[in-house]
């Protein structure tokens, strides 16, 4: 050990998503507690000149795409790949990998796991370097996922270096985990005030990043311009989105103009429609995030608990052509998210007091935060509650924790609710142990007590969810783990009431109704197509300038629909004349789409979701256009079917009650999924895994020419799939990973 005090220690680390990170530098900070001189640094930042007179070097890289470097590892592959006169004789080096083993499950693609840390060591070894320890590899299949290679391989490494056995180690932190970034944060406060004072930086501290989704806001950058900043040397261009808390949906025309002024002055001049039926704006670079939250506020919105931990938006069928049983509902809606809020003072303080007002709350104050419903942890995970009233399932009510479905009295008014919960989109690929979930019945409930069923049955996730493992923390794992009576049987001693028998319902659709319809009020309401929820203005579509001109002019109000879509509500028969004028003018008015077309939706993704694998609403849109073809020669153009995308299997644009689903695996590559319930009733379930365009297309067209011609009248195209034995039902949430059309290969 003596004659090895302060041998010199290099790790170079490759990383999209941290681990690999996180691993370079715990190991650097181990081998300085064992008397090594480290440095930790991405390979990117790395001069490759000085790699010839380095003594020993340690290379931990992730996988990313198809068996590709992760960004800030690229270049630094591509210079040691092409490199000729670089001489390692004298380096001693090692490599350890990240990736998971059944990612890519055919056999012809099995060599993209773990490719980079490979491909690297092979490299190395060419090149005359003399192997430390032979390559680690991670894999997200073991049981503690790349940990179980990491445990093997990080002793060797030390026993190679001569440290092995280094007495009186200091004992090491426990990782910081969300959990410890919430109770530490003094409600939701942590340092976001001197964050954004802090003009060094676009970006705020990863600790802040996780408490300003509480506030409505994350943190992104905009990844089409990574690579052409880390060439200038500037950080990536971080920007925030803000998303609103706008329950049930409904706006009024002078909300939608402030809400234009804040994409326009404060964004990056778009606005999205989202899947949880509120705006949404990206863009907004840190100088401007509190001047976008207090023009939010001037609206008479908020942002407040829109993400994070905590109840979020309520959403709330829009139903165009029942004005008195949407108003109803929508106040249900709105009574359910005043009743969950959170109570933290934080959120004025950080965002709506001037500067120059002294804050009340400030560390060490005797003024304390209190939250009745949350405490100082808040949730294990984020919570979704949704409105829907039969025969339109247009919220999708069973993919959400709660799930209220409307049920009416003998005068057609607004009686109560069945109560469903335990839905929940969010998986990972290939860890079986995550998958989606539809919402279990619990039964029936009246109007007057359905915010406190609510947050009971909140409040028992509260206490028994998982907050060791934000994979397994969401609602729908904690039933399926305490079984749905015993859970049940939690709510209703806390409720002090039992449920009901669920009564009769039925639904016909989960898409919305295009064009314009009449309500009982003799009111007029206008659906229009937006495809993907995008507000932006084009060289042949000023939709946003439109937009804006109908609000200056509209005496009703905007309603938000959950599939991305917008409601011109409330329209007089005097008014009539003049919005139909201006839908016409701007090219508004035109549902002329395809079926297919008005029945699809996709997530946000590229360039903006730092979780994308693949792009989503930039390219659904392209896909469609490709298939309308086959549509229309087989007599499909007016059949609905339920198509929807996302960039990663999160779930936000609900694809896995979709009947066909295309979910993003790498760039440009798709797990594809079949046969959910067109009622958005039924889970679909893997057809086909990381296919590409050319392949959708090929399996698309014959399938749509096959059901227009053997389905039954009347059949849907997810059942017709079951039927036809192209795909086995899914029954719930946990058969999803059962029964796949693809098998994985071995090699």
């Amino acid at each position: 050990m003596e004659g090895l005090q302060g041998a010199p220690l290099t790790v170079l680390f490759a990383s999209d998503g941290g681990n690999a990170e996180n691993l370079s530098k715990r190991l650097a900070n181990r081998g300085k507690a064992r008397g090594l001189k480290t440095m930790v640094m991405a390979m990117d930042e790395y001069p490759i000149e000085d790699l010839a007179n380095e003594q020993n070097v340690v290379f931990i890289s992730a996988t990313a795409g198809q068996g590709e470097f992760p960004q800030n590892g690229r270049n630094f592959w591509e210079a040691m790949k092409n490199s000729v006169d670089i001489d390692l004789a004298s380096v001693k080096f090692s490599v350890f990998a990240l990736g998971d083993s059944h990612y890519w499950p055919r056999k012809q693609d099995k060599h993209y796991y773990n490719k980079p840390g490979k491909d690297l060591f092979a490299r190395l070894t060419t090149l005359g370097g003399e192997t430390l320890v032979e390559i680690g590899l991670g894999d997200d299949q073991d049981p503690d996922g790349y940990q179980t290679g990491y445990l093997e391989w990080e002793p060797k490494l030390w026993d190679a270096l001569g440290v092995g056995n280094v007495e009186g180690l200091p004992e090491e932190p426990a990782p910081i985990t969300n959990e410890d970034i919430k109770i530490q944060s003094n409600f939701l406060r942590g340092t976001i005030v001197e964050g954004l004072q802090d003009t060094s930086t676009g970006a705020l501290s990863a600790a802040d990043q996780q408490l300003t989704k509480f506030h409505g806001t994350y943190m992104q950058d905009d990844r089409d311009l990574r690579d052409e900043r880390k060439a200038q040397g500037l950080e990536p261009a971080y920007s925030f989105m803000i998303r609103c808390r706008l329950p049930g949906g409904v706006a009024t025309p002078k909300q939608w103009e402030q809400m234009d002024d804040i994409s326009t002055e404060l964004g990056n001049e778009t606005m999205k429609l989202t899947t949880r039926q509120t705006f949404q704006f990206h863009g907004v670079v840190k100088g401007k995030l509190k001047p976008a939250m207090q023009a939010i506020n001037k609206a008479l919105m908020t942002t407040i608990a829109a993400c994070g931990d905590v109840n979020r938006n309520v959403m709330c069928s829009s139903l165009p052509e029942q004005s008195k049983l949407h108003a109803d509902a929508r106040d249900a809606a709105q009574k359910i998210s005043d009743h969950l809020l959170p109570a933290t003072t934080a959120y004025h303080e950080i965002w709506l007091k001037e500067d120059d007002e002294k804050a009340v709350q400030v560390a060490g104050d005797a003024v304390q935060d209190f939250e009745p419903l949350y405490g100082p942890v808040y949730l294990p995970r984020k919570f979704k509650i949704t409105i829907a009233v039969p025969p339109h399932n247009d919220t999708d009510v069973y993919a959400h924790d709660i799930g209220l479905i409307a049920i009416r009295d003998e005068k057609g008014d607004l009686a109560g609710w069945n109560v469903l919960a335990g839905g929940g989109m969010g998986a990972t690929h290939n860890m079986k142990k995550t998958y989606p979930q539809i919402g279990r019945m619990f039964g029936y409930c009246d109007n007057k007590d359905v915010h406190i069923v609510c947050e009971k049955i909140m409040l028992v996730q509260r206490d028994f969810g998982d907050r060791s493992n934000r994979k397994h923390a969401r609602l729908k794992y904690t039933i399926d783990d305490m079984g749905l009576d015993v859970f049940i049987g939690k709510v209703e001693e806390l409720w002090g009431k039992k449920f009901e028998a669920p009564k009769p319902f039925e639904f016909k659709s989960n898409v919305d109704t295009f064009g314009w319809l009449k309500d009982e009020k003799g009111l007029n309401h206008f659906t229009m197509f937006i495809e993907n929820g995008r507000i932006e203005d084009t060289a042949d579509f000023p939709m946003k300038t439109g937009l804006r001109a109908i609000a200056k002019a509209h005496k009703g109000e905007f309603r938000l629909t959950g599939n991305q879509h917008l409601i011109l509500s409330n329209v007089s028969d005097a008014e009539l004349p003049k919005m139909k004028e201006l839908l016409k003018q701007y090219k508004l008015d035109n549902t002329n789409f395809s079926a297919l077309r008005l029945s699809s939706s996709a997530c946000v993704a590229f360039p903006t979701c730092g979780l994308a694998m693949a792009e989503s609403e930039r390219y659904l849109p392209e896909l469609i256009t490709k298939l309308e073809g086959v549509i229309e020669e087989n007599g499909l153009r007016q059949d609905s079917i339920v198509m929807r995308m996302t960039g990663c299997p999160n779930g936000c644009a609900r694809p896995w009650l979709a009947e066909v689903a295309f979910v993003g695996k790498a760039f440009g590559a798709y797990n594809m999924y079949l046969g959910g319930g067109y009622h958005g009733q039924r889970l679909n379930k893997l057809y086909r895994s990381s296919i590409k365009e050319e392949e959708i297309l090929s399996i698309m067209k014959p399938l749509l020419k096959r059901y227009a011609l053997e389905r039954n009248e009347g059949e849907r195209f997810g059942d017709f799939v079951i039927r036809s034995g192209v795909i086995v039902a899914t029954k719930e949430g946990r058969d999803f990973h059962d029964n796949t059309a693809e098998v994985e290969e071995d090699e």
